[in-house]
Parts: structure tokens; C-alpha cells; sequence
């Protein structure tokens, strides 16, 4: 039976087709042993989180044993937001986040974004949590990647030279460690 990694994609009008890229990166450097599950998230601009939290937890549930998850950018911070918030219906072993943003601000379209202050607290503690950015990523400052390191201590930091937001569509490294585990 192959593994199983669901991939949640980033935000954006294109988020679908740009992280398309990086599904295909991870899928050959992963292999034959592995399949990848990438659903579209549909966005509701009236929902705080914009519908995807629940989305997640549908996604999360429709695997078959323990879940490997992997999420970029929008998707991996509401990924981290469901994990602290919601008990998954699988048990997930490992999370590997793609330069998630860490929200903050006053602004009201962030709120329903932002996670909780104690959420580091909150996470499966049977989960293992990678974190992957690129030092060039202009989308998502680096700084942001630090937040994450001083949050986290016990979470794996893989900080890339360059590859920008999509790391260059390469995701040998995530599939490395994947397949280390």
C-alpha cells in the first residue's frame, strides 16, 4: 500500500496552479511508494479563516492511516491553525510547512488567520513539525520563519538559501526528509 501525503496549497487567485509545481517536485523525488492528495481549496471571502479550516479537517479525514501532511504558505499557517485548534480525525505523525506566513496585525481581514497566543501549547504532541523557508522568499519575510524558531524549539528549521515563496519548485529536500522518517 503506498503512503499517503495530502498537500494543501497556498493562497492567492493562482495558488492551485503555482503550488501544482511543487505537488509535481515532491511527488518524483518521493517516488512510487508515496501518493500525494492535492484538493483545490475553495475560498470563501465572508468566512474569518476563509473556509479552509474546515476544508482541512474533510482532507485530513479522508486518509487512510496516520496522515503526512504537507502545506505552503496560506495553507501551511491554516494548517498549523487547525492543528492547534481542532482534534485531526488521524493521527498525524509529521507536518512539513512551506514558508507559512505568521500572521499578526489589527487589521480585521487577519483575525480569522492569526493562531491562538498558546498554540504552540495546543499542537498534537505526537507530531513532528518541519519548517522550510527561503532566505530570498519576498512574499513571506524570513523574520517571520524566525518567529516560527522561537515558538517551536522542538520543530525541525531547514532555512534555504535561495528559491524564493515556491523554492524554486524544487521540494527534494521535503522528500528527503519524508523519506527519513
Amino acid at each position: 500500500m503506498k503512503k499517503q501525503v495530502l498537500f494543501i496549497q497556498g493562497g492567492g487567485k493562482d495558488g492551485y496552479e503555482a503550488d501544482a509545481k511543487l505537488v509535481a517536485s515532491l511527488q518524483n523525488a518521493l517516488g512510487m511508494d508515496y501518493e500525494i492528495s492535492y484538493p483545490r481549496m475553495q475560498t470563501d471571502e465572508a468566512a474569518p479563516d476563509y473556509g479552509w479550516l474546515k476544508q482541512i479537517g474533510n482532507e485530513i479525514g479522508k486518509l487512510k492511516g496516520d496522515a503526512v501532511l504537507v502545506a505552503h504558505s496560506l495553507g501551511a499557517s491554516l494548517l498549523l491553525k487547525y492543528l492547534s485548534e481542532y482534534k485531526a480525525s488521524k493521527k498525524v505523525d509529521r507536518v512539513f510547512l512551506l514558508a507559512p506566513p505568521f500572521w499578526t496585525g489589527k487589521e480585521e481581514w487577519v483575525q480569522g488567520l492569526k493562531l491562538q497566543e498558546d498554540f504552540a501549547e495546543r499542537l498534537p504532541p505526537t507530531s513532528r513539525f518541519f519548517f522550510y523557508h527561503c532566505r530570498d522568499d519576498e512574499e513571506v519575510p524570513v523574520d517571520q520563519f524566525t518567529t516560527y524558531r522561537q515558538t517551536l524549539p522542538g520543530a525541525t528549521f531547514r532555512e534555504i538559501e535561495r528559491g524564493g515563496h515556491q523554492l524554486g519548485n524544487n521540494l527534494t529536500l521535503v522528500a528527503k526528509d519524508i523519506k527519513a522518517q
